[in-house]
């Protein structure tokens, strides 16, 4: 390799990188259920989306499909309630599995890979007007965020999620399967409301080993405006 194409393929990461830094991790939350026949495939999908560092994927199991036979061992009303708040803020009545929301806007089904690679790469290019750093100090975050323009009330909350789950699925329209699960979110929680108007540094708790992530999304399920994965 001579020096002009190193120099070349030096300034082309150096690029990419700051293009990284500049947008952060795109936020795909995928809407689930162990008793929905069509969801595996989107698990699978999130599982390969949770590889990359690009993306910050979540998958929320619910329970409105708990009565068909099987119990999902993941679901929470929580995660019902909230797919059910992201329907009504797009103006929908109905919700479904599975189901991709992305970067808290973009609603789409999950076992389209083609048009979620398509949200995605089109969020990472966008510019926030919320830019967050979050460092880890043992059991300690310290959290910091800036606002430019005027975002309006915002929530910055804190996701723990599990990897690498299986679990033999005996009843229900997937019985017989061993299904693979990734990110499994275990808690989520609204650390802070912020508006913005100033710039934001808080500290809290965290333990055990199940993955974080922090995310400051608009109030009433809107956009999601920054996160940050947490090392």
């Amino acid at each position: 390799m001579n020096r002009l194409t190193a120099w070349i393929i030096g300034i082309w990461v150096a690029l990419a990188g700051v293009a990284v830094a500049q947008s952060g991790p795109v936020v795909v939350e995928l809407y689930t259920s162990q008793g929905c026949s069509s969801c595996p495939p989107a698990d699978k999908l999130l599982g390969e989306l949770a590889k990359r560092d690009d993306v910050i994927a979540l998958s929320l199991h619910v329970d409105y499909w708990d009565y068909i036979g099987w119990k999902d061992v993941f679901a929470s009303p929580q995660y019902t309630k909230r797919q059910h708040a992201y329907a009504r803020a797009a103006g929908k009545r109905m919700v479904y599995t599975p189901q991709m929301v992305i970067e808290g806007q973009d609603h789409v089904v999950g076992t389209k890979p083609r048009e979620v690679s398509r949200l995605i790469k089109s969020h990472a290019a966008a510019k926030s007007p919320v830019s967050l750093s979050v460092d880890r100090n043992g059991n300690q975050l310290t959290i910091k965020a800036q606002a430019t323009g005027s975002p309006g009330k915002m929530v910055v909350q804190m996701v723990r999620f599990m990897d690498g789950q299986t679990v033999q699925i005996k009843r229900g329209e997937n019985a017989g399967k061993a299904l693979t699960y990734s990110n499994v979110v275990s808690e989520w929680k609204v650390l802070k409301e912020w508006d913005g108007k100033s710039p934001l540094t808080f500290t809290t708790g965290i333990s055990g080993d199940d993955g974080c992530a922090i995310i400051i999304q608009k109030a009433s399920h809107g956009p999601v405006l920054a996160a940050a994965k947490v090392r």
